[in-house]
Formats: structure tokens, sequence, C-alpha cells
């Protein structure tokens, strides 16, 4: 039987490249987002790729509209074996330039949405004992960055949260798992819907992966879910090491660089942001995974290899701790 996997999120970005991925597994795919032009170009792509698809256009802050999706989606499907909480939004911004309404949204969509879907996804999966939930996370969930306080608040709040819901699960002896994947910088098209007060166009942090990385991970994830969580990408396991081996040169560094890094040397994109409302509500809107920076993005990623091949996973481990050292010892000495 087919896989029945739900992805919020996933008109675009890291969800649009997970849902492309299940369909040519020939699951029967779920997709929650908000801009109805971006999902139904993503209902396209998964039919053609062979698998099922089932739009549902939805804000995963509400939570009304989130349990009405997964109603569909059992409706249509039946039980659903993976729930992957992909949606979110954000500003980029000193903390002092967003608004008190601006803060909640994005706490609302980046940490609430994947509340709301856990909670809908627990509520069908514990009565069968059986299911995964997959957390789309971000390195910044551990190691915040500036101009981004929102949405690392919000990754590390549901960071918290899904290790307390771990811990509970466990108690109960229950076969329904829950995982974080952790992402590096992507390049999705966030960078051009995002609302923005930075004088030049927003970009991730390079180096940028491309979202199909994420979503290779983002299915190991699913696939191999007994672990609290997983690291795509070298970046992120070197920053979290750097982070816990000395975060206050890290700190420092990230001072210097941290403005500069996350700003091309363009202006900034014209037109709507989709923090309150999808910047994707019409066909000709639609963005696809990909976001502007495909000439600088890494197709490929050793570490997420590595990960999918246990047999190499110590290899992988210690190049990644050995790329943590050199990155501690080029912050201490640019911190001196």
């Amino acid at each position: 039987m087919p896989q029945t996997v739900v992805i919020t999120g996933a008109s675009a970005g890291i969800g649009r490249a997970t849902a492309r991925l299940y369909a040519r597994r020939g699951a029967d795919v779920v997709l929650i987002a908000r801009g109805k032009g971006g999902l139904e170009a993503a209902a396209d792509e998964v039919a053609a790729l062979g698998g099922r698809p089932l739009v549902q256009v939805a804000d995963v802050a509400d939570a009304a509209r989130v349990e009405a999706a997964a109603d569909a989606a059992e409706e249509a499907f039946g039980p659903i074996d993976v729930w992957i909480n992909c949606a979110f939004s954000t500003v980029f911004a000193p903390f002092d330039g967003i608004t008190a309404e601006e803060f909640a949204r994005v706490t609302e969509v980046t940490y609430l949405g994947f509340v709301n879907g856990t909670r809908s996804a627990l509520k069908r999966m514990l009565p069968r004992d059986a299911g995964t939930i997959v957390q789309v996370g971000s390195a910044l969930g551990e190691r915040s960055i500036p101009l981004q306080s929102a949405y690392c608040g919000a990754k590390h709040a549901v960071n918290g949260f899904t290790s307390s819901l771990r811990v509970e699960l466990l108690h109960r002896g229950s076969n329904v798992h829950v995982t974080v994947a952790q992402m590096p910088a992507v390049n999705t098209p966030q960078f051009q819907w995002v609302r923005s007060r930075l004088p030049k166009h927003p970009m991730p942090v390079p180096p940028i992966y491309q979202p199909e990385v994420a979503a290779r991970g983002v299915a190991h994830a699913a696939d191999h879910p007994r672990r609290k969580q997983y690291y795509v990408g070298a970046t992120t396991v070197a920053t979290l090491w750097a982070n816990r081996i000395a975060p206050a040169p890290l700190d420092r560094y990230l001072a210097r660089t941290g403005f500069d890094s996350q700003q091309t040397d363009r202006m900034p994109p014209a037109g709507l942001d989709n923090l309150f409302e999808p910047a994707d509500r019409r066909p000709e809107d639609d963005q696809g995974a990909h976001g502007v920076f495909d000439d600088s993005a890494h197709a490929r990623s050793w570490q997420e290899i590595l990960v999918r091949h246990p047999a190499a996973t110590v290899l992988g481990a210690g190049a990644a701790v050995l790329g943590a050292v050199r990155a501690i010892r080029r912050l201490t000495s640019r911190s001196a």
C-alpha cells in the first residue's frame, strides 16, 4: 500500500521538494499551505511523478483549519503514515525593528503551526499506535543569529516542545515516533517573499544547499524516526558543535559578520511579502522549490549522504567534528 504523507508548507521550498520525492515513491501526498497557485502547481507535479495529490488550502496557525485538512486527508487516502511540519514565516530585521504583531505572527506560524500539525497527527496516530511526525527544524533552532530573532525563537521552541513530547511518548510506550531534521541554509523562495527591513536583498548564510538535499534528509528522518534528530549538511553539524564548544567566540564572529552575510549586493525584492497573506495565490505566482541562488547552491551534501549510509556514519561524524574544530580555531583567531 502507498504511504499517506501530509506536508505543511508544501507549496514551495523544502516542502515542495519533499512532496516531489514522495511522489516518486508513489505516495499519496496531502499538500497543505496558504497559496493556492503554488499548491495547484505542486499537485500537478505530484501527479506527474507518480503520486496522488490532495490540495488543502490552510493557514497552519489556525488549528481548526489544520484539523479539517487532516480529516480530509484520511477521508481521501486512509490513515496518515507520515506528517511533516515544514510551514514557516519570518521577518528579516533587528529585533527593535519588528513590531509586536509581526513577532506574534511568526511565532503563530513557525512554532504554533508545528504544534497544531502535531496535535492533529497525534489525534489520529495514537489510537492506532502507529505513525511518524517529522519536524523540519533548523541549525538556527540551536544557534541563533542576528536579524532573525523571531524565526530563531520559534525554532528553539519547536525543539523544546518536541523533546517534551518525545519523552511523553516514551513514557506511554507508544509506537508513534517524532523526530527533527535540522536544516542548513537552503535555496528556497522565502528570500523573495520574506518581509525584510534590510537595506539589501536577504540571502541564506553560505554555504547554501538546494532544497532536494533537505528533502532527502526529511525522508530519511521519516524512514528512520527512532533517532532524536538528524542534521542535514556539514555546516549544520559544524555550527552546532562550534556553538557548544566555543559559544562566546561564535557570538563575536556573528556580531561582526552576521549582518553582511545575510544580504546580497542587490536591492531588496519589490512586491508583497508572505507574512500575513500568501505570495503565491495565482498560478503565475508559483515559484517552485528553488529560490534565486541556484548558481551558488550545492546539489549534494557529503554529510547527508553519509547519514543515509550507516556504515560511513562514524567517518562522517569524525570529519564533521574536525570541521567544527577548524571553525572554532578560525573564530578564536578572528575574535582575538
